[in-house]
């Protein structure tokens, strides 16, 4: 377990990431290439990934260079994902080279006590071999994470509205009770579950306060800097609702609740849909849409939020139980991997 520890400063100075982080999806991508855990959420993209990189060449790159140095393990080094890359790909890019090589090679040889790594990086400690790393890893993000950018960036949004409603009926103590099953906020502690093989630890934030970053690509556990000096940053998993199997309809409960248009809108906002979304996935008008929306708001299912011309609508908690509640009964006995 990690225990992260809060003071009222650190309580003012929490905030939750505005856009996705590119090179933590990056590295979370690289971690669903090597399990098989909640792989139902990501079939899609890995096979588009695995095509993508027969197509781009970069398959071995992949084998040989990105796996080492990202495996799904307790660790994996911290420079990797700098905080920087919050302000983009380029931001991080230029964090990584901008790395001091003694932090380098302390990483790295943290990362090999505890998975072993191939002799090569230490080589990651000069210049050119670093820069050369980074073109890897733009090559493999322009093939395998921005095609999935506008689904990455449509499930932030939709986890931003649902925190952030969180945060307006209860500060901070609302967006921090309201983050999941694998984080437990007790006051002033947050508790985040993680892996049963890392041992327990604490991180005082002294005054820093902490970043939250939603992560499409990451699965279950949220994940901190090994590095307790680092700005506190913590990476967790949005919610993925379990697709179905082809010849049930998880949405026959629903269907006969609410109607078959609402209930597809109500799955819409499962990931968070615009009235123009809901109205494509159910058949419909946009004005039915939209009355569709009305009545599962005023019924407390759904939340709406204006954004410029669109409206974002996201699952309430209720919502988000009368779904799960659905997909259980219409699937016993299933349970995702």
């Amino acid at each position: 377990m990690l225990r992260i520890h809060f003071s009222d400063a650190d309580l003012g100075r929490t905030r939750l990431a505005a856009a996705h982080d590119p090179l933590w999806e990056t590295a979370a991508s690289l971690h669903r290439l090597q399990s098989r855990k909640g792989s139902w959420a990501y079939a899609g993209w890995t096979r588009m990934a695995r095509q993508r990189l027969r197509e781009n060449g970069l398959e071995r790159v992949v084998r040989d260079v990105l796996l080492r140095l990202y495996p799904r393990a307790e660790y994996f080094p911290d420079f990797l994902t700098p905080a920087a890359a919050l302000e983009g790909l380029d931001a991080g890019a230029e964090a990584i080279l901008a790395t001091p090589p003694r932090r380098v090679l302390r990483e790295v040889a943290i990362l090999d006590r505890t998975v072993g790594a191939p002799s090569w990086v230490r080589r990651l400690g000069e210049p050119a071999p670093r820069a050369e790393l980074v073109g890897m890893l733009r090559a493999y993000h322009e093939a395998v994470v921005a095609p999935y950018r506008e689904e990455t960036q449509t499930k932030l949004e939709a986890e931003r509205a649902a925190r952030l409603r969180g945060l307006l009926h209860g500060g901070t103590d609302g967006l921090l009770t309201g983050l999941g099953p694998m984080m437990r906020w007790r006051p002033p502690v947050l508790e985040v579950t993680y892996p049963t093989q890392a041992p327990d630890r604490d991180l005082y934030l002294n005054g820093r306060g902490l970043t939250l970053v939603p992560s499409y690509f990451n699965w279950a556990e949220p994940v901190a800097f090994a590095d307790p000096d680092l700005p506190p940053v913590l990476w967790y998993s949005m919610l993925h609702e379990p697709s179905h199997v082809p010849g049930d309809d998880p949405d026959k409960p629903l269907t006969a609740l609410l109607g078959r248009a609402r209930a597809v809108a109500l799955r819409a906002a499962s990931t968070g849909a615009t009235t123009g979304e809901i109205a494509r996935a159910a058949g419909v008008s946009a004005s039915s849409a939209s009355r569709h929306a009305t009545a599962l708001r005023d019924a407390g299912l759904i939340t709406s939020v204006r954004q410029g011309p669109i409206v974002l609508h996201t699952l309430t908690p209720v919502g988000a139980a009368m779904l799960r509640a659905a997909t259980r009964r219409a699937a016993p006995g299933r349970r995702p991997a």
